[in-house]
């Protein structure tokens, strides 16, 4: 009898150690990830460029017809007098996308009289990211107040088309004889977490730039976010 609770004690003892150096690795990997999130913010500063398979640079990019959050159909093709666009592929959930969203409707005001409209594009799979759905992209459009159009990228194939990678990701296209051509690829700006800390305007400078008609000075940035949430192949 002795014997078995001794057994019993030692087992206890042993599970007891084993769930503490669990939670301790949790909670390294978490710190871990959050100083390797701040890092990445930090980056930004940095005039670094994001490789991806999309787009790049002087490449046409392909019109699409997604659904608005309002149920109706868009494209690029129904902005007649549009000079360029403002393709900011961004989500409902992700911190950075979030913090992101009072600047991109500020952007859509300031630019969209300008010719430069900010297109807003979902490209999460709601089965991967559950609050990504289009009802609640919906729901978010209405509660923030979205001046611009908030598409469902449903087949998943405009984001890959272009080689967004990040929410936010941002393509600043300008209309050309030849299409709708990529002038910018990257953030927004300098501080994707603090709007209010920001120093260099990436995005509005490139725009300001192409009015002007100059040629966009800073062409590739960095994109800061949560990585496009999508079922691994």
């Amino acid at each position: 009898m002795k014997t078995n609770f001794l057994k019993l004690a030692t087992l206890a003892a042993v599970t007891t150690l084993f769930v503490a150096c669990q939670e301790t690795k949790e909670k390294e990997s978490t710190a871990e990830a959050e100083v390797t999130t701040v890092k990445e913010v930090a980056m930004a500063d940095k005039e670094e460029i994001n490789m991806t398979k999309g787009y790049g640079i002087g490449d046409v990019a392909t019109d699409f017809k997604l659904k608005d959050v309002n149920g109706e159909m868009v494209s690029l093709s129904d902005y007649k007098d549009a000079k360029g666009f403002v393709v900011i592929f961004t989500c409902n959930t992700c911190p950075f996308a979030v913090a992101s969203e009072d600047r991109i409707i500020a952007l859509d005001k300031k630019y969209k009289e300008k010719g430069y409209p900010v297109i807003a594009i979902n490209p999460n799979d709601p089965e991967v990211q559950p609050d990504d759905t289009f009802e609640l992209m919906q729901a978010k459009a209405k509660e923030k107040g979205f001046t611009f159009p908030y598409l469902y990228d449903a087949s998943n194939s405009v984001y890959a088309s272009y080689g967004a990678t990040k929410t936010p990701h941002v393509y600043l296209l300008k209309k050309e004889d030849k299409g709708n051509v990529v002038k910018y690829i990257g953030a927004i700006d300098d501080n994707v977490r603090n709007g209010d800390a920001v120093k260099d305007q990436f995005l509005a400078k490139a725009i300001d730039e192409l009015l002007a008609g100059k040629e966009v000075s800073v062409k590739e940035t960095k994109a800061i976010g949560c990585s496009v949430k999508q079922k691994k192949a």
